[in-house]
Formats: structure tokens, sequence, C-alpha cells
């Protein structure tokens, strides 16, 4: 099961076959075409019925039945609104209950560091798992809630008042603009796109490793990815990134609406959303804190 985030491995809706179901076309009632893994198989449905209707016992074309709890728009909307909202929530809870100023900013940056890390962890175990769980995934938004809130609270406080409220409508016009673009065809994901997005991030997050080792053991900026110049051109390519992750999270819920992914999927595609969208805002807040720190 390959990913299609930045930040953690996530199975996709195609398990069979890589990324799910690059230009292929859904068949309903079909043999699994394209590694579609919710196709139902060839063959008559009513040739073991004794009760089917009688033209479909003639031998006339049987008629699909209506499928069942397969996953929808609504449904991947309704998840991915819980999911960001309990960020979204958590994030301003932790804002106004775990202030940065200098009495108490030791205790907010630890719980937002251990926050951080349960997130993480959290984020790992779904991945890994074979069904999604709702209470994980929302454990999961809860936890990272709290981690942005207090990074926040800390680049308004000492950096600037507006930055952060830039940092979102940044996030929401991304969203926005590669979704238009995703609608009108003027981003299409392939393999190649698929492959080029993936060593993109694999290269990206491996120089952001070693800048936080030579950081850590060097002390300062490490090799000065995260400031001035360098900073600010890697912030432009992490938002880059996480609008082509925003393309592959759209790709993924377009196959799985297609091919009639089963309801719980709708589960993972708000979790990959929330995760692609939680990039691309800490991205966007780094990025407009340099540019502020320049003025």
């Amino acid at each position: 099961m390959r990913s299609s985030n930045p930040v953690f491995s996530r199975r996709g809706f195609s398990r069979d076959n890589g990324y799910a179901g690059f230009n292929t076309a859904p068949q309903a009632g079909g043999p699994a075409v394209g590694g579609n893994p919710y196709a139902q198989g060839a063959g008559n449905p009513y040739a073991t019925n004794p009760y089917a209707p009688a033209d479909a016992q003639l031998g006339a074309p049987p008629q699909a039945p209506a499928p069942t709890n397969v996953m929808t728009m609504d449904d991947v909307v309704a998840r991915t609104a819980m999911t960001l909202g309990t960020v979204v929530l958590t994030a301003i809870l932790s804002w106004v209950l775990l202030p940065v100023d200098p009495a108490n900013i030791g205790k907010s940056y630890g719980i937002a560091i251990g926050a951080a890390l349960v997130a993480m962890v959290l984020a790992l175990v779904q991945s890994f798992k074979r069904k999604p769980s709702p209470a994980l995934i929302l454990a999961y938004a809860a936890f990272e809630g709290v981690f942005l809130g207090v990074i926040s609270s800390a680049v308004s406080t000492y950096i600037a008042d507006g930055v952060v409220a830039q940092a979102v409508l940044g996030t929401m016009a991304v969203f926005g603009g590669v979704l238009f673009a995703y609608k009108m065809g003027w981003i299409r994901v392939t393999r190649r796109f698929y492959g080029f997005v993936m060593a993109a991030a694999m290269g990206f997050l491996l120089l952001m490793a070693v800048n936080l080792l030579f950081a850590v053991f060097g002390g300062g900026d490490g090799l000065g990815f995260r400031s001035g110049g360098l900073g600010i051109l890697f912030g432009v390519i992490g938002i880059i990134l996480g609008a082509c992750f925003l393309a592959l999270d759209f790709k993924q819920v377009e196959d799985g609406v297609n091919y009639g992914a089963p309801r719980e999927e709708s589960w993972l595609a708000a979790f990959g959303l929330t995760l692609t969208l939680v990039w691309i805002y800490l991205e966007m807040l780094r990025l407009l804190s340099i540019l502020q720190g320049d003025d």
C-alpha cells in the first residue's frame, strides 16, 4: 500500500495494483479492471437465484443491484468536516488555555511537543491498520490541533499578529485552487505524476531531516533551509508539494467514489486530506513567518 501523503504512509483505494486506478474506467458489476478492489466479478447475478425475474432466467441482460453501503462524496465531506473541525476546536482551546507568555512558555512548548509526538504515533498506527478507525483518526486530529494551537499562538505572539490568519487563508486558497484545477482537468494525476511527487517529497523530507540534525548538533539553523533566502525557497517548494499531494488525495477520493469503495473508506479520505492540509498550513505559516521577520 503506497502513500499519497508527504508525512505518513496510508492505504490507497487500490490495494492490489499500486495507486488507485490511474487511467482506468470503473466497471460496474464487471471484473476487476486496473486494480479495482471493489469490482464485484463477472457473470450473471441471477444465475443461481431461484427467485430471479423471468426475463433474467430467459437470458435477458440482468440489472445490476443497487449498491449499498458505499462511499459517496457526501460521506467524504462530512468525515473531513468532522476531522478538520476537531483540529480547529482543539487548536483554539490550546491557544486559549496554553499561553506562550514568558511565564508559561516552557510548559506550553512541552505540551505541544508531546501532543505532536502522540499525533504522529496515532497517525502511523492508523496508516498500518487494515481498516480505518474513526476514534483513532479523531484522536489524531485532537492532538494535532493542540500542537498547531500552541505553535500558532507562539508565531502570533513573537513574530506577527496577523500571520496565522494569513496562513489559514493561504491554505484555503491552495485547497480551492487545486480543487478547481483538478476539476477543470488542468491537473492530470498519472503514475508518472505520482512517482515524481513521491520522489520529490522523499528528497524534501530527507533534506529537512539532515537540516534538523545539523541544527541539533551544530546549533543555529543547521544548513539554513529554514530561514533566510533558502528558507523562503524551501517554504515555496513545501507548499507546492502539498498542492501536489492534494491532487493525489482528490484522485483517491474520486476513484473511491467511482469504484464503490466501502463507506468506511471515507474516514481514510478525511484522514489523508487532513494530513495534507496540516502540512500546507505549517509550510505556509513558516514561509510567512520568514517573510514577516525579514520586514
